[in-house]
This record gives C-alpha cells, sequence and structure tokens, in this order.
C-alpha cells in the first residue's frame, strides 16, 4: 500500500482539507460586486450622495450593538474629515479620498468576531516611524475613544 502526502498548504489546522472561502467571506465578495454594478448604472454624478445614503441604510439594518459604533464611527468620520466619501465597500461603511479607501468599519457579526473594527489602508496617513497600528478592535466607545478615533481620522487625511 502506497502513502501519499498532502502538501501543508491543502490542509487546516486539524488536518481537514482547504475548501476555499468561508461563506462570510463569500457573502462580502457578493456584496462588492452589487455595489460595483449599482455604482456602475448610477453614473458619476449621483454617486456621492446615493452612496451616503446607502452606508446610512447599512447602519440601520447591523445589530445594535454593531450599530451604534458604526453611527458613531460615522459621525466622527463626518465630523472630522468631511473631505472624505461615505460608501459601501464589501457591504461595510467605508471612507474614500480620491476614490480610494481611507478607513472602514467591519461589524463583528460579520465575520462572526468578539469585536467590531475599525480599520485604515495604507493610503492613510498614519505612518509613526517603522510601525504603526492599521485597525483597531470596537467593543464600546468612551469620550476619549472618541477623541483617539477623531484624532486619528484627522491624521490619516492629513
Amino acid at each position: 500500500m502506497k502513502d501519499t502526502q498532502t502538501s501543508a498548504g491543502n490542509t487546516g489546522a486539524a488536518g481537514e482539507k482547504f475548501d476555499g472561502f468561508t461563506d462570510e467571506e463569500r457573502g462580502a465578495m457578493k456584496e462588492r460586486a452589487r455595489e460595483l454594478k449599482a455604482s456602475a448604472r448610477r453614473g458619476p454624478r449621483a454617486v456621492t450622495a446615493d452612496a451616503e445614503s446607502e452606508v446610512l441604510a447599512k447602519i440601520a439594518e447591523m445589530e445594535e450593538s454593531d450599530r451604534v459604533l458604526a453611527e458613531r464611527i460615522h459621525d466622527i468620520v463626518r465630523a472630522n474629515a468631511p473631505a472624505l466619501s461615505p460608501k459601501l465597500w464589501y457591504g461595510m461603511p467605508a471612507y474614500t479620498r480620491d476614490g480610494k479607501i481611507v478607513c472602514f468599519f467591519q461589524t463583528a457579526k460579520k465575520f462572526k468576531t468578539r469585536y467590531a473594527t475599525l480599520g485604515f489602508n495604507d493610503v492613510a496617513n498614519l505612518d509613526e516611524g517603522a510601525m504603526w497600528p492599521t485597525s483597531f478592535a470596537l467593543t464600546e466607545l468612551t469620550a476619549a475613544d472618541e477623541e483617539r478615533i477623531g484624532a486619528l481620522i484627522k491624521k490619516s487625511v492629513s
């Protein structure tokens, strides 16, 4: 009898075979495809107004704990960086400058995690030496947290 070997890249932690993307990841990709199709149908002039209403509608659909955080993040971003444009990105609220995602909010429920995330992409000007954080776990927001987020948002677009 001949033994066969399986490459480490094809197995999971328990020796299970990799089946591709999770249901949550596939769902996010499908949402992104819908967003791109909707954006193409609307045309460039209607994008900004429609995009903000879509973000607010998506926030309204969230479970209460995520919704409260997302509403506060939205308000903080709009107050501290009015030049950023809200839009949906993989079904999540995101904020862009010159068409590039600067920051985004990811719900805890979307990927079945224990905390929501405020993330920044590489176009955000958060550089501090050779290492700096690009995402933050959120479970609640205090006044101090909101102040820190506001400062990060301002810095990200400076």
